[in-house]
């Protein structure tokens, strides 16, 4: 991490689609869900020791697009639009992993785009709680996190990866990501790295 103002007033850690349709057992990414199974528990330690930290967690959630129609031409749609088409708020899919969430937290969802940064109010949510600093985490290294990162650096703010609390498929591909992708707009770090400085405090 490099030098800057992350104290737990400017900073958050934003969820990206941890939530039962992507990371549970039925997952519509199956791949991406074997890939992931060390992934919760990963995030489960970081937000606890967010929280006591006073740093605010927000998940960014996709509840199903609204209308019937597929929204785009890329493949990902193709294959997603029918496996997620019965997904809105309050169906199961669409709830954050329950070991990964607590009242404290903010649920930002979307219904609509491949990443949740672009044409909703995430953006506009983080600059209300005055964050300066985004500790991404989550899935996937793929398209949404590549996009999210890029969207946020270009926003201004300063974005942290802790390498082992993000996933992709297959986990080759996802480590070429953060070396050639992620580490151009955002800073890498480690889950443990960031719990010692939070707890250091």
């Amino acid at each position: 991490m490099t030098n800057g103002d992350d104290s737990s007033a400017a900073t958050a850690v934003l969820c990206v689609e941890c939530q039962n349709g992507v990371l549970g057992p039925d997952a519509v990414l199956p791949a991406l869900g074997a890939d992931s199974t060390i992934l919760v528990d990963t995030l489960a330690r970081l937000l606890c020791t967010a929280r006591s930290s006073g740093i605010q967690v927000i998940h960014a959630t996709h509840e199903g697009n609204v209308g019937a129609r597929i929204p785009g031409t890329a493949r990902l749609w193709r294959s997603l639009g029918p496996a997620t088409a019965h997904w809105e708020h309050g169906t199961p899919e669409t709830q954050v992993v329950s070991a990964l969430f607590d009242t404290v937290d903010l649920v930002v969802p979307r219904h609509h785009g491949l990443f949740p940064t672009l044409d909703t109010e995430l953006i506009p949510v983080l600059r209300g709680h005055g964050i300066a600093t985004v500790v991404l985490v989550g899935v996937s290294l793929n398209v949404a996190l590549p996009f999210t990162a890029g969207h946020l650096s270009q926003s201004g703010f300063r974005v942290v990866v802790p390498r082992d609390a993000v996933a992709g498929t297959p986990p080759e591909y996802a480590e070429m990501a953060l070396r050639h992708s992620i580490a151009m707009v955002a800073d890498l770090t480690t889950t443990d790295k960031l719990i010692t400085r939070w707890s250091s405090r």
